[in-house]
């Protein structure tokens, strides 16, 4: 008889009674069990046939006080060991030891919305800029998309690695959301939602950059620029241009130093204009020295008449940014570079700009020559009806 094959049979016994016998092979073993009833036999059989099919593929008889979840559970960790370097018990001993439960289990989609209110509150009270704020948000969002329903204590180094990777971003878009989710998971820490912060093993990308790259106007666009929006739209463009390409005020709208400030701020009796900590994106004041022929400019089109910022302005730019590739700071880095290049002064140039000297050091050195910094701020106007004198005869007049 073929092994795992087995059958009842019925005898008489010597007293007469009937019996029943179960008979096969197990293991190549002669199996021969005798029952007094048929139902006993049935059993045998069936259990005989259930080890049989166990042997065949490859599970065990085990007693056991495990349940058969446990069972289960257990079978499938150890099939996930197979092929590891080390035994099971390695990697339970391991996690048991270095592995520490947050004290508050907090859902990521929450931590992340209590975070950003918290971001929120820090935006109104002036500590952050409103563009940050809502960088902080932007990217916040995204993150949680891809992980959703888990907590803020699941999220690995590994599982942000491979989220900052995604779409092989730039080093520096990189390392920027890798700040962001740093400074998150690090709110999380202090509240017990995570038990470390997994940035800290998170690769960041050192960037060297070349010095002078900073993208500017020659004398010639820029006087193409001033004089083209003399005769636009009556010239209401101009103070905005003229502060921002000569006195390197930062030109964002709504949220650059130009939006927030005022007629008062810019006072051409004594020559300065005053950028307040509240106006200042770095949020220290500081006063920029008018030249001269700023001076002239704003004369020309002065403040009590003509807007610093024309009404829709973001949509009536776009109608002309690309004829003079306005980009979004190279009024402003115009300004720095002809400031060094004319009055050769790292120092000087990062105070009026608002910048470190390293900044100015690394961006703008020996951009322009010093002859094309002259000819940049005697720039003055061309249709004005007023008179015009040149920024020369403004500075003899005043020694």
């Amino acid at each position: 008889m073929k092994n795992g094959r087995f059958v009842i049979t019925q005898f008489k016994n010597y007293n007469g009674t009937a019996a029943w016998r179960v008979e096969g092979r197990l293991h190549d073993v002669r199996i021969r069990k005798n029952f007094k009833t048929r139902e006993e036999a049935a059993a045998e059989k069936s259990s005989l046939e259930i080890k049989s099919l166990q042997t065949a593929s490859g599970l065990r008889e085990v007693a056991t006080s495990l349940t058969s979840d446990q069972v289960r559970e257990a079978e499938a960790l150890f099939k996930r060991a197979e092929g590891k370097p080390r035994p099971l018990s390695f990697y339970l001993d391991f996690a048991f030891n270095n592995y520490l439960e947050p004290e508050k289990q907090k859902l990521l989609d929450a931590a992340i919305t209590e975070y950003v209110s918290a971001r929120e509150h820090e935006q109104k009270q002036g500590h952050i800029s409103m563009p940050q704020y809502k960088r902080i948000k932007s990217d916040l969002e995204r993150f949680n998309k891809r992980f959703p329903e888990k907590t803020a204590a699941e999220i690995t180094t590994q599982a942000v690695v491979a989220y900052l990777e995604t779409g092989r971003p730039g080093i520096k878009t990189y390392n920027n959301l890798r700040g962001i989710l740093g400074t998150f998971f690090k709110f999380c820490f202090h509240r017990s939602w995570v038990v470390e912060n997994p940035i800290l093993k998170v690769p960041q990308y050192r960037i060297r950059r070349r010095g002078g790259m900073a993208q500017t106007f020659s004398v010639k666009q820029a006087q193409t620029l001033m004089e083209h929006f003399e005769t636009f739209e009556g010239g209401r463009w101009i103070p905005y241009f003229a502060l921002c390409l000569f006195a390197g005020i930062r030109p964002g709208v709504p949220y650059g130093e130009i939006r927030k400030l005022k007629p008062e701020d810019v006072d051409l009796d004594a020559g300065v204009i005053r950028i307040s900590a509240y106006t200042s994106k770095v949020r220290e004041p500081r006063k920029i020295t008018i030249q001269p022929n700023l001076a002239i400019w704003l004369r020309a089109y002065p403040l009590d008449k003509f807007p610093i910022v024309v009404a829709d302005f973001k949509k009536r730019r776009e109608k002309f940014k690309d004829q003079f590739h306005l980009t979004h700071d190279v009024l402003r880095h115009t300004f720095i570079s002809m400031f060094v290049g004319k009055f050769r002064s790292i120092g000087e140039a990062a105070i009026q700009a608002g910048n470190s000297e390293s900044i100015v050091r690394k961006h703008y050195l020996d951009i322009k020559s010093s002859e094309e910094a002259e000819q940049f701020f005697n720039i003055v106007p061309r249709h004005a009806n007023v008179e015009m004198r040149s920024p020369v005869e403004v500075m003899s007049k005043a020694a």
